[in-house]
């Protein structure tokens, strides 16, 4: 009799598949195991304690439970792929962050963050083992039904749309300005390719569509290699800066032609003119090893999500060769610590650069002193690319997050796989051209999604996917979820709280999230 196809019948991947080919036990030899016999996994007992087994750090050398795909991804093109997704924008504003906490509160914040995020994952890969899924929709519908694969899914794709219009907007507002300072061009000339619109429309045509388009994940991996080694020439350039310019800095003044009448002139906010150039005090040239101020506080919400993968580490395991949790795990552990380390070097020089004279955006410092200076200009064109090509990582679980919420037993199709790629890119260059002044909606839908996706989400999944005769409700690893739970709980309300405060006093914190 053929078995019925149900919601767990889809697998992450796209591809549907009948349950009763969905499990095959192992046997003694190779050959045989090429030959197993399949079974249904919801049908067997047996079987989910075997598969149990397999997902603990003792089941390494055994093949997994998933035969839905056989992932060809390499350790290190996984490594770069959750890099990838890791890295934002949001490096750029760390040493405006390690400002206004000093350098050893930054630090103790950093690596709390870091550690928090290894264990978010670990309680996500956990939850897949024991189940034998590598979907976050579908650990949702394991846990809560059909209500739960919504809220994953919802949250998933409002986070990455609003990750990916934060990075469209970039490349529309500073791809123009990097053209401009390159040909030194008037900022009155009209031509079409200073502007943002056509630019940010050609980006999203020419590199981030056929990027896209990839089937798997894993086929982005050298595009996340070069993004990384794009961050790797800032962090050098940020590093190599710091012993180039010297405290009190120089800043560049439009008008190069003050007379000389007026070089001595003293002004306010600490700030003296010397031959054209506006002179820092020195007074501000210390390091701080801890800062309170009113905007100390914004920094918490911002370091909290300074490591937001969790919607793709699910589809990197699902394509990484030979995969078991604790391989998948090292995946994690890695990255996160690649990405605590350039996050942790990039503000340390930064902030040593200019201390409290550091701009949210730390690029525009640089630019305060030459705006035409090369090597910044290339660090810029830089990281315009890295961002570029972040956007097909942070797009890939969204589509497939439709895929399971509007297609749930459809098997792959190209068409379909491409109109949801286009449909996407089109919306959000929709929303960054046309409607730019709403996008700071999205700074709503990160407070909420984010502390969803991150730590209520792998927790109140393990909790309610673990059984209970395996872990007791008030055992030790699900009380430290439940804890971890009401953590992202409060980082919501913080973040939110920021948000409104803003609002309603017309003003902006001005530090950047992911």
């Amino acid at each position: 009799m053929e078995p019925v196809r149900s919601e767990m019948s889809v697998l992450s991947n796209g591809k549907g598949h009948d349950l009763g080919e969905e499990m095959c036990v192992p046997m003694k030899t190779m050959m045989e195991e090429e030959h197993c016999t399949h079974h249904n996994r919801f049908d067997d007992p047996g079987s989910t304690l075997t598969e149990n087994i397999e997902f603990l750090p003792n089941g390494e050398g055994k093949k997994p439970r998933f035969t839905d795909f056989e992932g060809k991804t390499s350790f290190g093109m996984s490594v770069f792929n959750l890099g990838n997704a890791i890295m934002g924008s949001g490096i750029l504003g760390l040493a405006y962050a390690m400002a206004n906490t000093g350098i050893l509160l930054f630090l103790f914040l950093l690596t709390a963050v870091a550690g928090l995020s290894c264990y978010s994952i670990h309680l996500l890969l956990k939850s897949s083992g024991v189940v034998g899924i590598r979907s976050y929709e579908q650990l949702g519908f394991r846990a809560f039904g059909m209500t739960g694969k919504l809220a994953a899914g919802i949250a998933i794709t409002l986070q990455n749309i609003g990750a990916m219009s934060s990075y469209l907007y970039i490349i529309k507002s500073e791809f123009p300005l990097v053209l401009q300072a390159f040909l030194k061009a008037d900022t009155t000339s009209g031509e079409w390719y200073l502007n943002g619109n056509y630019l940010v429309v050609l980006v999203s045509l020419s590199v981030i569509l056929p990027l896209a388009l990839m089937k798997q994940l894993g086929y982005l991996g050298y595009a996340s290699g070069f993004s990384l080694s794009c961050m790797v020439f800032f962090l050098s350039a940020v590093i190599y800066k710091k012993f180039q310019i010297l405290c009190p800095f120089e800043e560049f003044s439009a008008n190069s032609t003050l007379t000389l009448d007026h070089s001595n002139v003293t002004v306010n906010h600490n700030h003296g003119y010397q031959n054209g150039h506006v002179m820092e005090d020195d007074s501000y040239c210390s390091p701080q090893m801890f800062t309170v101020n009113t905007h100390t506080a914004y920094t918490i919400p911002i370091l909290a999500f300074a490591f937001v993968c969790h919607p793709e580490v699910l589809p990197i395991y699902t394509e990484l060769r030979n995969p078991t949790q604790r391989k998948m795990q090292h995946v994690s552990n890695v990255s996160i610590l690649i990405m605590y380390t350039m996050y942790f070097l990039a503000a340390l020089f930064g902030y040593l650069t200019f201390y409290t004279n550091v701009e949210p955006e730390l690029l525009h410092t640089y630019s305060r002193i030459d705006p035409y200076d090369t090597l910044i200009l290339c660090v810029r064109l830089a990281v315009l690319t890295a961002v570029t090509l972040t956007v097909p990582i942070v797009l890939f679980p969204v589509r497939r997050a439709i895929q399971e919420m509007i297609f749930p037993n459809k098997t792959f199709n190209w068409i379909r796989h491409i109109a949801i790629a286009v449909v996407l890119l089109t919306f959000i260059n929709m929303l960054v051209i046309f409607a730019p002044n709403i996008l700071g909606i999205f700074g709503v839908i990160g407070a909420t999604s984010a502390p969803c996706l991150i730590f209520i989400f792998p927790a109140v999944f393990y909790i309610r996917i673990v059984p209970k005769d395996k872990e007791p409700m008030r055992s030790t690893p699900k009380i430290f979820a439940a804890c971890f739970a009401g953590l992202g709980v409060l980082f919501m309300i913080m973040s939110l709280g920021f948000i409104i405060i803003d609002w309603t006093s017309g003003s902006s914190s001005g530090l950047g999230g992911h």
